[in-house]
């Protein structure tokens, strides 16, 4: 109750401008807290229950009854009522969990207390102080965010980790300018609330899956109305949130920036990662043929289980030259890397004459050291850069329309071109540094899942 009566005593009571204060659980039906002396009774809860959050118009009209004095009201709206008994009154505030209720004296302004009560909405989040390792990460008790124009409020049930997240922590990923500081680039959940001016088909209470430029892992986060896809039949919470971000990726590398066509041979490098084995699956509906690379043997069969047609360690062979022995010589014509500086030579190598290199992760490194662009340019070959969290809301709304237009009812449908989110391992939210610590490992295949406390 620690921040609930700091609440009261600072923030209300250090004004001078109310006498007294409490704070009522409205599901409950019972006392929070009080300031010191002030002595709500089990028939005041009943009486301002009854009186305020159920029967508004009725209370207006008559007055409220409380401690046994007869106030008028004076003034009156949806969330809060003032009422006055000669020179003292009383203020009372309804918010979705609580009712605070606060006495005054003549000279006071209670207002205070309205807006004292945007410190109620908090939530629990994900939080560190302090770039580092896991260990700094912590759940914390944060302000709620209220939805804006054209926005949705998300119940969060559950939120994928990726790579950024790890970024983020580490201090090496800072988030777009005007998102939130909270980890998490995707989450599910169930629509808690409707921003002024939405207009699309979304109701409160209707279950969701989001694309997140952060704030994913707490208990509630504001999105674009046209970042929400609905949730395709038959999936779970947590299946759910391992699609937005990782799928969408892999989606955009494919079709929109490189092209991928029938026919195409593709290498998906991390082909055991969250948007490795989204782009397996999503370069076979293509008509491609997907190869991987990884490192175990566990995660090239799993690959092959989704559909790549060949895999290759490369802590024990040379992937470039592995390639091209399955091509024939040929190469492939796009290649998916999230590795970078120390792949690229051995990724010139194995590119087909006009192939497409598109570079979305640098886990090896910024750096090269070579002939680089002679070897490009032998091969005239396309080197194209990608990020997906730092696009504009007009790119992030077209890829998701195009996403639930053309990709997402194939999650649903039985048969051979079914869609499968892949799930390594689901912890409870305050598990988080545990969580971290597992991704750190490099032994995920899919997608790592947290989820919110309900």
């Amino acid at each position: 109750m620690s921040h609930l009566q700091n609440l009261l005593l600072d923030t209300l009571l250090g004004t001078k401008h109310v006498d007294s204060a409490a704070l009522i659980r409205l599901q409950e039906r019972s006392l929070c807290v009080a300031s010191p002396g002030f002595n709500v009774m089990p028939s005041d809860i009943r009486t301002l229950v009854n009186g305020f959050a159920k029967n508004p118009l009725k209370t207006r009209r008559e007055g409220l009854y409380f401690k046994e004095k007869d106030y008028k009201c004076v003034r009156a709206d949806d969330y809060s009522l003032y009422a006055k008994n000669e020179n003292t009154g009383v203020i009372v505030v309804k918010t979705h969990l609580y009712l605070l209720v606060a006495t005054y004296s003549e000279g006071m302004y209670p207002s205070v207390c309205v807006e004292a009560t945007e410190k109620l909405e908090t939530m629990i989040a994900v939080h560190f102080d302090k770039p580092g390792g896991p260990e700094n990460l912590y759940l914390k008790e944060v302000a709620k965010p209220s939805p804006g124009e054209g926005e949705v409020l998300l119940k969060v049930a559950a939120s994928a980790l990726n790579r950024a997240d790890l970024l983020q922590r580490q201090g090496q990923y800072a988030p777009p300018p005007g998102a939130s500081n909270i980890l998490g680039l995707e989450a599910s959940g169930h629509v808690a609330e409707l921003g002024a001016g939405c207009q699309g088909p979304w109701r409160v209470g209707d279950p969701a899956m989001a694309l997140l430029s952060g704030g994913g892992q707490a208990q509630y986060v504001t999105v674009p109305a046209e970042l929400l896809m609905p949730i395709p039949a038959g999936l779970t919470m947590c299946q759910a949130a391992a699609i937005p971000e990782a799928w969408l990726t892999a989606f955009q590398l494919l079709h929109l920036v490189g092209n991928v066509r029938a026919g195409d041979s593709v290498l998906i490098h991390a082909g055991a990662s969250g948007v490795g084995t989204a782009a397996i699956q999503l370069a076979r509906m293509a008509g491609a043929t997907p190869l991987v690379t990884a490192g175990s043997q566990e995660k090239l069969q799993i690959a092959e289980k989704l559909g790549a047609a060949a895999g290759f360690n490369y802590k024990e062979e040379d992937f470039s030259e592995a390639t091209l022995k399955f091509t024939k010589g040929a190469g492939v014509n796009l290649i998916l890397d999230c590795i970078g500086g120390s792949y690229w030579e051995k990724n010139v190598n194995c590119l087909a004459l006009d192939g497409h290199w598109v570079l979305y992760g640098l886990l090896g490194g910024a750096v090269i050291s070579g002939p680089l662009f002679s070897k490009l340019l032998f091969k005239r070959g396309s080197l194209i850069t990608s990020l997906l969290r730092s696009r504009d809301k007009k790119y992030k709304q077209m890829l998701v329309k195009a996403f639930t237009e053309q990709i997402l009812p194939h999650f649903s449908t039985e048969g051979p071109q079914r869609l499968l989110p892949v799930l390594d391992r689901v912890y409870p939210v305050a598990e988080i540094q545990e969580a971290h610590e597992y991704m750190e490992t490099n032994k995920n295949v899919g997608k790592i899942v947290l989820e919110l406390p309900q």
